[in-house]
């Protein structure tokens, strides 16, 4: 009944470009800088609510729409501001029969330089692509990786070159992983899979590794870890399109000694190559050299974030039950 009623208010929530929309949380700065990016009085809006655990934004700029994923309910829902929910596809990453695990659904998503929706599916274990008019036609691009099933893709991006690169996490796995019978690999890697769909292990020394993104110029990919040691480190990227050795980018040490805590999952890196990140206390924004500017704090758990909106001047955080927006400069 909780399911139920959630779902009906969150429905409502976006039926009118007018609607009045809840509030939640608080915006701190840690420095000025912060100021060009973001007013500490913007409101943190609650545009739908009721879901399991809410994951993946992304922004269909062509068509004005949001996209994202209820991992547990297996479901990509759609948010548009004159319609609000809609159910887009259903199942959405575990295409099998019973219960698999507690995740099984699709988590992070990306629309590819073609215009279609690539998802990171945990039950089918797989990267698939599928056009966004056509998700009949859905195909695999990663599944397998010397002879052995991946755990289960948890997020991507697409170099500007085509290739893809994603993460692989144990999350949605039956048990997470724990105890392991499902899982075949026993490593958590980062992968890179090219433009003639060859898949390379390019990072196996992550404990969880987790959300992903690259800076402007794609020479340096951040990657972060949402179990301990939880940190974010910067990967360079050589001109083949293969990774480097990393560098500690960002620990939050300082939030810590605050007794803010907490793991990292889905980024994203504007313009300007701010990094703005899932992490401790709610959504850190951190300049490309590594310094915290500020913290949207949502008072919830928070999985991953997106820029869009109609100006593109939003950003859209999923957390938890609620998908939030926030107005950005």
């Amino acid at each position: 009944m909780k399911k139920i009623l959630g779902t009906i208010g969150l429905m409502t929530l976006g039926l009118s470009a007018m609607a009045q929309y809840p509030t939640i949380g608080k915006i701190h700065r840690y420095d000025a800088a912060l100021d060009a990016l973001i007013d500490t009085t913007a409101k943190i809006e609650i545009v739908a609510k009721g879901f399991t655990w809410s994951e993946g934004p992304v922004w269909v700029k062509k068509e004005g729409y949001l996209l994202f994923t209820d991992v547990p309910e297996n479901t990509i829902h759609k948010w548009t501001e004159a319609k609000g929910l809609e159910v887009f596809l259903k199942p959405s990453g575990y295409t099998g029969t019973g219960v698999y695990s507690e995740e099984p659904g699709a988590n992070g998503l990306i629309i590819n330089l073609k215009g279609n929706l690539v998802s990171c599916e945990h039950g089918d274990r797989r990267i698939a692509e599928m056009p966004l008019k056509r998700p009949d036609q859905k195909k695999t691009l990663a599944h397998l990786f010397e002879g052995k099933q991946l755990n289960s893709p948890n997020d991507l991006v697409q170099k500007k070159s085509g290739d893809y690169y994603f993460t692989d996490p144990p999350y949605g796995l039956p048990g997470r992983g724990k105890p392991e019978p499902a899982k075949e690999l026993d490593y958590q890697g980062v992968y890179r899979i090219n433009t003639k769909g060859e898949i390379s292990l390019q990072i196996k020394n992550l404990g969880r590794p987790n959300g992903l993104a690259f800076n402007p110029d794609e020479s340096i990919l951040y990657v972060g870890t949402s179990e301990r040691p939880t940190l974010i480190n910067a990967y360079p990227v050589d001109k083949a399109g293969n990774l480097g050795e990393g560098n500690l980018f960002f620990d939050a040490s300082e939030l810590a000694k605050q007794g803010i805590r907490g793991g990292y999952d889905g980024m994203k890196v504007d313009a300007k190559g701010n990094v703005w990140t899932t992490g401790p206390g709610g959504v850190l924004i951190i300049n490309s050299s590594g310094k915290l500017l500020g913290r949207i704090a949502t008072g919830n758990g928070n999985s991953n974030v997106a820029f869009g909106g109609a100006d593109g001047k939003y950003l859209f955080i999923t957390s938890d039950m609620n998908l939030l927006r926030v107005k950005i400069k």
